[in-house]
């Protein structure tokens, strides 16, 4: 049975509380009004971007003189704030306690068409002021729309641990790069190209700041790539078994710079809405006993994007290099010429142990791990097998895909001499809130799975590493 490459369009946005926008100052007027500890906050923030800063305080407290003492782009007006005051700014801050001034503040700054915040006031604020993860030029704003900031200064220093202060560097060199890599004469599919082996780099190198250097190295590496013959680049992403956690960094990278996402079935909506909101989604889905895009059909796909110069993304369940049909797509693909990347995946032989909660090798009863398919490509259950090695108790087997056919491996291993009372497990949707795990030998297993409806992927382990489970 067979079906057609599907192309989906993108889900349209969840509805936004709030939309996140960054908004340049520097050289703009901004006002803030307070004298208080809330307001000198605001003072340092709006200074920080280079507006010029005019605070009306009548008593500015001890913090607010010395960030005016500090920063020469900020003046301190030791007196009420005015309607007149509001022409020509740009934006508006304020903390202020008093409910008749603070709405009298909200009337002028509408009435001067000035942007308004008062800390505090939702009501009657124009736009909200989220937590700030700070390695500027790279600024990152968390905002829960007012509802909880407690819970979005959370959120902010989880983010500060994942993206270490050495971010800055990378960040600014790619400031001030960009100029000179539009200068260097690479075309736009080049310069995109330069953009992404930079990311990586920095990733790679996530340690250290960049070098000038660096930025040669990879101008002659995405000047190399843009003569070749190909100028398509295509990645293989293994997505994991099912958890959107267990993909990896750089297979989420990789999606987020994606074209073109070429998935299966089994590849969750949750991994494809890290793709770019602009990449064509195609469904290329392959699911045993049912109807299937033909695999030469989704190789002449992967080949006719690659050389309309897309960067596309071949996202597979599990680990794209088992039992994935990774190397007809890789031998197809260097054949026409065209770069190939391959970002491993969790497969689900290792989400199956976890789910039992099993170590697949032991150094007394496995020091073999052995994965098989438990059906060809034509569904029907193999025949060559090497069935000594497949029953040798000081292994473990994985057994992908091989649910129909359980019955028929459980009969032959018995045959070759396997134990009756070897643990084996079945694990259906390994990794997601779906998960079940049916507990049996390879004797008894069968029978157990078959009083139980199975509709997801199966994994089967089987061994004496398991036998503690």
């Amino acid at each position: 049975m067979t079906r057609k490459p599907d192309e989906i369009s993108a889900d349209l946005m969840q509805p936004l509380a709030t939309l996140p926008v960054f908004y340049a100052l520097a050289g703009r007027r901004a006002l803030v009004i307070g004298g208080g500890e809330a307001a000198a906050w605001k003072v340092d923030l709006a200074a920080a971007t280079g507006a010029r800063v005019d605070v009306f305080a009548p008593a500015p407290c001890d913090k607010l003189r010395e960030i005016g003492a500090a920063r020469d782009n900020v003046a301190i007006h030791k007196r009420a704030v005015e309607p007149d005051d509001f022409a020509g700014a740009a934006m508006a801050l304020g903390a202020i306690e008093d409910d008749a001034l603070a709405r009298q503040v909200h009337e002028w700054a509408r009435a001067a068409g000035v942007p308004l915040n008062l800390a505090d006031r939702p009501a009657l604020s124009d736009f909200i002021m989220g937590a700030i993860v700070n390695r500027s030029p790279l600024v990152i704003g968390v905002s829960t729309g007012g509802a909880s900031p407690v819970f979005a200064q959370a959120v902010r220093g989880r983010i500060e641990t994942l993206v270490p202060a050495t971010f800055q560097a990378w960040a600014r060199a790619a400031q001030a790069w960009r100029p000179l890599v539009r200068a260097s004469g690479l075309d736009f599919l080049a310069r995109r190209d330069f953009w992404r082996r930079f990311t990586r780099l920095a990733f790679r190198e996530i340690e250290r700041a960049p070098q000038e250097d660096d930025r040669a190295a990879l101008i002659e590496e995405a000047r190399a790539g843009a003569e070749a013959t190909a100028r398509g680049r295509v990645t293989l992403v293994g997505a994991g078994p099912g958890d959107p956690e267990l993909l990896t960094l750089k297979g989420m990278r990789a999606l987020a710079g994606a074209d073109v996402v070429l998935f299966d079935d089994l590849v969750p909506a949750s991994i494809l809405d890290l793709a770019r909101r602009e990449a064509t989604r195609i469904n290329v889905g392959k699911r045993g006993y049912a109807p299937s895009v033909r695999q030469e059909e989704i190789t002449a796909l992967l080949v006719q994007l690659a050389r309309e110069g897309k960067n596309v993304v071949r996202l597979k369940g599990g680990d794209p290099l088992i039992f994935g049909r990774a190397n007809e797509e890789i031998a197809a693909l260097r054949e026409a010429g065209f770069s190939i990347e391959i970002v491993p995946g969790v497969t689900a032989a290792c989400a199956g142990g976890a789910a039992i909660g099993a170590s697949l090798t032991s150094r007394e009863t496995a020091r073999r791990l052995q994965f098989i398919t438990a059906h060809t490509k034509d569904g029907e259950f193999p025949e060559d097998f090497d069935w000594g090695a497949l029953a040798d108790e000081r292994a473990t087997t994985a057994v992908y895909m091989g649910n129909r056919t359980l019955p028929e491996l459980s009969r032959r291993l018995l045959q070759e001499g396997m134990s009756h009372d070897t643990p084996a497990f079945l694990i259906e949707r390994a990794s997601t809130p779906h998960e079940r795990v049916v507990k049996g030998t390879i004797a008894d297993l069968p029978s157990k799975a078959a009083e139980q409806t199975i509709v997801g992927p199966v994994m089967v382990l089987i061994g004496w590493a398991l036998a503690e489970n």
